[in-house]
């Protein structure tokens, strides 16, 4: 050691003395060494009693051992106090800067309106089917006539998403049988002029039978009877494939749905496709329409119980909202019109009812499975659980 230098603890015990001299704290004696039991340790004094005679200064400030487990559910302090609670909060579903995980469909009303009116071009020509190969001229008619109609506003719609109607053309450039829209687009390239050659066919009685316009009078009604059959072969793919497309989707309550939304699509396509016969046709010739609204109500009212039963949380979007107002809607509307549809046989105006009920329940069907879908594409919840149930089954196995 060097001459004149004070060693080290000598130094420590002359700073402890000049601070318990002025009061900032006492010195406590220590009656056990770290890990042997409690340690007494230095403790404060109290500003109003200096010298100790009075308050817990006195008090030895007991620091449990390392070995001594902490309190359950508290996280230890300074000196043994708890501190916060170690429990993990609830699980709030968000995401990054407050946006959802998934990107919400950006497709507006126009959209939903397109599906309807796609399935109502598809079961209007089922419908003149039925009335050209049964011999029912009123029945043939009303369906080609709405077919066009119908498929003409879907292709506006169709094109008013877009926005352009170049993009409409330029999806005609390859075709992609992986592709739900562009197997799509083609289906509509090769429905059209089929229903609209059916319809057209139709005017043929009021050309000229002389004249320049005999020719084309004489040959309308035969070709708008291939056209015809041409657009009923077609229309099944016209019905069914928006229903592919949307579980084609990553929006939850839609890709969960994939075995029902065509079957859904289906039924609301026969179901408004006999709602167009029942107004249009008189009584005796609307038997082919009562029976297209007893299996389109079957197929739509199976499909659409089983989207708000079978797919657990993800049926959740579908019963609650609008979508659940308007899928709810839809079940009593389909129920009314075949009911009427079946107890009017003989009463025209019951059997117009019955068919009005009916188009209104395929348009609250459609927009209600379009909202449905939306509104899990907005909440987070609807992606995370249904992905960490699939990873639990798959880690104990069950999948």
């Amino acid at each position: 050691m060097t001459a004149g230098r004070i060693p080290v603890g000598e130094r420590f015990r002359g700073f402890r003395a000049r601070l318990a001299a002025d009061g900032v704290f006492r010195p406590q004696r220590s009656s056990a060494r770290l890990g042997h039991g409690p340690k007494v340790g230095i403790g404060p004094i109290d500003a109003a009693d200096p010298a100790g005679a009075v308050g817990a200064a006195d008090a030895p400030v007991v620091v449990p051992p390392r070995d001594v487990p902490p309190v359950p559910g508290r996280r230890r302090g300074r000196g043994g106090r708890g501190g916060e609670e170690l429990r993990v909060p609830e699980a709030e579903f968000t995401s990054y800067y407050g946006r959802p995980i998934l990107k919400a469909p950006v497709w507006r009303w126009d959209i939903a309106a397109y599906l309807f009116t796609g399935g109502l071009a598809a079961g209007s020509s089922l419908l003149a089917a039925g009335g050209q190969l049964t011999g029912r001229p009123a029945l043939r008619r009303a369906g080609r006539v709405t077919a066009l109609g119908a498929v003409t506003a879907s292709a506006y719609f169709l094109i008013h998403d877009l926005g352009r109607p170049a993009r409409f053309h330029h999806m005609l450039r390859v075709a992609k049988p992986t592709s739900p829209m562009s197997v799509g687009t083609w289906i509509l390239t090769a429905y059209g002029p089929a229903a609209g050659l059916a319809a057209v066919a139709e005017g043929a009685p009021l050309l000229p039978a002389r004249g320049v316009f005999s020719p084309v009078r004489r040959l309308l009604p035969p070709a708008g009877q291939v056209a015809g059959l041409a657009a009923a072969a077609v229309a099944p793919a016209l019905a069914t494939y928006t229903g592919v497309l949307l579980a084609g989707t990553a929006v939850p309550s839609w890709h969960e749905a994939y075995p029902e939304l065509p079957t859904i699509f289906a039924g609301s396509a026969l179901a408004s496709g006999a709602g167009v016969g029942l107004l249009a046709a008189p009584c005796a010739q609307a038997g082919p329409a009562r029976r297209m609204a007893v299996a389109g109500a079957a197929l739509e009212l199976w499909g659409a119980h089983s989207v708000e039963t079978r797919l657990g949380l993800l049926s959740e979007p579908y019963r609650l909202g609008t979508a659940g107002r308007l899928l709810r809607a839809g079940r009593l509307l389909t129920a009314a019109g075949v009911v009427g549809a079946l107890a009017g046989r003989r009463s025209r105006v019951l059997s117009a009812l019955s068919g009005t009920a009916l188009l209104a329940a395929s348009v609250a069907t459609r927009f209600g499975i379009f909202h449905g879908g939306v509104a899990s594409a907005r909440d987070p919840r609807y992606t995370v659980l249904p992905q960490r149930e699939r990873i639990r089954r798959r880690e104990a196995g069950q999948v």
